[in-house]
């Protein structure tokens, strides 16, 4: 059994910056991809960030280009999003998702792809 558990959503004023958190747990000796994804409301799942098991490899959605940052510590098998500038339309449930891949470098349709492991998600609202 994995355990994915997000943290770090609340309320953000527009122009400010966040931070968010996911930690996966479980089954120890597996090597896990993550990726962050989000849901703004009567919208569809958007992808909007991925890292590799190792840490060397990320790839960001083209809205996060320029305002996010994503990175892991691979020893405690948790993964930061940070976010610069977020607007009103940044405003959705994030969603993190762990994939038991070793890849160096996973392409985009793996990070894009709902199988895995998900957590809860967090809410986000922006607003002044």
């Amino acid at each position: 059994q994995v355990r994915v558990v997000e943290s770090g959503g609340g309320w953000v004023q527009t122009g400010g910056s966040l931070r968010l958190s996911c930690t996966a747990s479980g089954r120890t000796f597996s090597r896990y991809t993550m990726v962050w994804f989000r849901q703004a409301p009567g919208q569809e799942r958007e992808f909007v960030a991925g890292i590799s098991w190792s840490g060397t490899s990320q790839t960001l959605g083209d809205f996060a280009k320029g305002r996010c940052t994503i990175s892991r510590d691979v020893g405690k098998n948790t993964m930061y999003l940070e976010m610069n500038n977020v607007q009103p339309e940044d405003t959705a449930i994030y969603y993190c998702n762990a994939k038991e891949d070793d890849s160096d470098r996973p392409p985009l349709e793996v990070l894009m792809s709902a199988f895995g492991y998900w957590g809860q998600g967090t809410q986000v609202t922006v607003s002044s």
